[in-house]
């Protein structure tokens, strides 16, 4: 497989899409995602809200999990968990129907998540675009150690057996409606300078 895939985009450098897109950059966890938003949209991982850049809404899930932290804090992660994502998905729904553009990490290892916003933002007449971040576990593994939030073996476990199962179905064509489906691998990745809400 080359270094990466675009269906739909000009180029890997500066992808343009149209006004109002969805875009959902999804992969394993500790694979990128925050660290190629932040990198893009200068995040300080501190945010509480979605980021505004321009008409855009940059929305990690760090930014609910920021904001409940001191609400929930005495709670076991466990049942945080499914609030903070809760919470994650309500503000990706929320800032759609309002009609901004929206890039948001998302987890891929969810299909339904994929399947539910990508059928949401064709209802609020938008197109809907997936960026898969492809790495290895072992890379994925750093990744979570770096950022100080390592995922049991279990989970982790069962994390990649799902987006190998996603991987699988991007590469026959067979993932949801989307537009277009970006495939980057961690260098690819780093070579992204910009993703640009005013193209055709």
């Amino acid at each position: 497989m080359p270094d990466d895939r675009y269906a739909g985009h000009p180029g890997p450098g500066r992808p343009a899409l149209p006004p109002g897109s969805l875009v959902l950059l999804a992969g394993l966890p500790g694979a990128g995602k925050s660290t190629l938003l932040d990198r893009l949209y200068r995040l300080t991982g501190t945010e509480t809200e979605p980021v505004r850049a321009g008409d855009v809404r940059v929305i990690d899930s760090r930014q609910s999990r920021n904001w409940w932290s001191r609400y929930l804090r005495p709670i076991n992660p466990r049942l945080r968990t499914p609030i903070v994502h809760t919470t994650h998905v309500w503000r990706i729904v929320r800032e759609l129907l309002r009609g901004h553009a929206v890039i948001a990490h998302t987890r891929g290892t969810w299909p339904h998540i994929l399947y539910g916003l990508s059928w949401l933002a064709r209802r609020a007449g938008a197109q809907a675009h997936l960026i898969l971040l492809d790495v290895d576990a072992d890379t994925a593994l750093r990744g979570q150690r770096d950022r100080g939030r390592v995922v049991a073996a279990p989970a982790f476990a069962r994390h990649r057996r799902r987006w190998n199962r996603v991987m699988a179905q991007a590469r026959s064509g067979s993932l949801p409606p989307a537009e277009s489906v970006v495939i980057l691998t961690r260098a690819s990745a780093d070579r992204l300078r910009a993703i640009h809400f005013d193209g055709p």
